[in-house]
């Protein structure tokens, strides 16, 4: 019994010195990390690229229970360098965004494609989606709304 316990307690001990051990070759260079928040307060974004949305908020007015409904919410980089969108989450699993994948260049444009799925939804709903991106700040939140209503019968 002496015996397992011991080599159960140089395994973990093996297991824990090797677990530890990193290369120093895993390192992110800090050239690659451009964050203008610092320490003192003053912040530099000027670097950074800028969204500017057409709108930011679409109504789909009123429609009838069970529609797919899909708005592109266009955008401008208005910034200094390239944007780009590393996510796109909806606050319900109803709301499907797309985005682009590839950056977008300063001067350029793009889309976001919203589609809202309201089987199921009914009156008042209001929907969001939060970009995650290289701007400051880093997340901008999308929104829709509907009026869903019942269909007649």
């Amino acid at each position: 019994m002496k015996i397992k316990t011991k080599l159960l307690l140089i395994s973990i001990m093996l297991v824990i010195v090797t677990a530890c051990n990193q290369s120093s070759n895993e390192k992110l260079s800090a050239d690659l990390i451009n964050n203008p928040n610092s320490a003192t307060g003053k912040q530099d974004a000027s670097g950074l690229p800028k969204f500017q949305f057409e709108s930011d908020i679409h109504d789909f007015g009123k429609v009838i229970e069970g529609e797919k409904l899909s708005y592109s919410f266009k955008f401008k980089n208005v910034g200094n360098s390239d944007l780009i969108i590393a996510t796109a989450n909806a606050s319900c699993g109803c709301t499907v965004p797309e985005y682009p994948k590839d950056p977008i260049r300063k001067g350029g444009e793009g889309v976001i494609t919203v589609t809202f799925n309201t089987a199921g939804k009914n009156g008042f709903q209001h929907k969001t989606i939060t970009l995650g991106a290289n701007t400051q700040p880093s997340d901008i939140v999308l929104h829709v709304k509907a009026m869903v209503s019942s269909p007649e019968k």
